[in-house]
């Protein structure tokens, strides 16, 4: 397939700047992805199509304030820092925004006595930058929450763009499907009798990185940090042997969930298309590591059963494995949909239930 198949017009005022208030207030298309059809709610409807033995899973990861701005300690030049990976106490994978970042290049922070040390270039704009301290306790100083580029407008708040069961700090960017709930809808869904679990993936690269290439099958995947525990895994297969769905909030906790059913299938992300089937008994398995799982229309679902999920960019992975779920001409034709129902899209837009 061509990456122009997943292209799609999207106006400039279709892209939301801020999030709604309530969390919940926003909108939700119902998208069935047997039939194509279409139904439109309010988000917090979605209790209403989540049912007793269900489980949900979220992904519990918290952005960082990873946005840095340094100079350049020769000549004073202005240089930006988007913290993507640690990579040990000192030593981060980085995006790099500025004029010759090349190995060797030594950097200050205004207001701070740290200093740091481009080691290496990788792909495009990718660095390996050296602080000469630990930061990860000086990031609030430091930096700032790194909003998507096409956000224009600065949070008054940074929770916003934060999900309220946020938990384990290593993301730059957040998993924006779950920033609809509220604590009061969680606890009507588990009240309800929905199950509820969770994971862990810290988002990286692949959020920033446009693919490059026109043939998708020649993209490369970066990998990101994953992590699915052995008692979550458990509650997940539990609520599958007993004939509950597993919904996944957002395509991260997609990722997890399924690199968990091909790990437990004895396969390797890498090699998703041929990896074995599903393990009947055991759908999913606890693992940690990385995973650079590329899912994209001809993928063999093996976990996910139903996915909450925002509109995603035109031409991006994101919407690649939605058209993997629910077919790429009902995703695009939820998408003419959406707009023409003044739908709000990308990470502070309206979301969609897909079933």
């Amino acid at each position: 397939m061509n990456l122009t198949d997943f292209d799609y017009d999207l106006p400039e005022s279709f892209i939301a700047q801020e999030p709604l208030e309530p969390r919940d207030s926003s909108k939700l298309m119902r998208l069935n992805r047997h039939t194509g059809q279409i139904e439109h709610h309010i988000f917090r409807d979605i209790i209403n199509f989540i049912n007793p033995g269900d489980v949900l899973v979220t992904n519990t990861t918290r952005v960082i304030p990873a946005r840095l701005n340094a100079v350049k300690v020769a000549t004073g030049g202005k240089v930006e820092l988007l913290l993507l990976r640690q990579l040990d106490s000192t030593r981060w994978q980085a995006l790099a925004g500025g004029r010759k970042v090349l190995p060797g290049v030594q950097l200050a922070f205004p207001g701070s006595d740290v200093t740091a040390e481009v080691l290496e270039s990788l792909e495009n704009s990718e660095r390996i930058i050296n602080f000469s301290q630990p930061v990860n306790n000086l990031l609030t100083q430091l930096g700032e929450t790194p909003l998507p580029p096409y956000i224009h407008h600065r949070l008054a708040d940074s929770e916003r763009y934060q999900t309220i069961y946020s938990r384990q700090e290593g993301s730059a960017a957040a998993p924006t499907a779950g920033l609809h709930f509220t604590p009061e809808l969680l606890l009507a869904l588990r009240e309800k009798g929905v199950k509820m679990a969770s994971c862990l993936l810290h988002i990286g690269l692949d959020t920033f990185q446009p693919v490059r290439v026109e043939r998708i099958t020649n993209h490369h995947m970066h990998t990101e940090q994953a992590l699915l525990s052995a008692e979550d895994a458990h509650i997940i297969n539990e609520a599958k042997l007993a004939g509950g769905r597993v919904i996944a909030v957002g395509t991260t906790t997609v990722r997890t969930l399924e690199t968990a059913a091909i790990v437990s299938a004895g396969g390797e992300p890498a090699r998703a298309m041929q990896a074995p089937e599903a393990c009947p008994w055991r759908p999913v398995m606890a693992f940690k590591g990385d995973t650079n799982l590329f899912i994209y229309p001809g993928y063999r679902w093996r976990a996910v059963d139903a996915i909450i999920t925002n509109f995603h960019l035109p031409k991006s992975t994101l919407i690649m494995m939605i058209s993997a779920f629910a077919g790429r001409e009902n995703v695009l034709h939820a998408y003419e949909t959406a707009k023409q129902h003044n739908y709000r899209f990308f990470s502070f837009g309206d979301a969609m239930f897909i079933t």
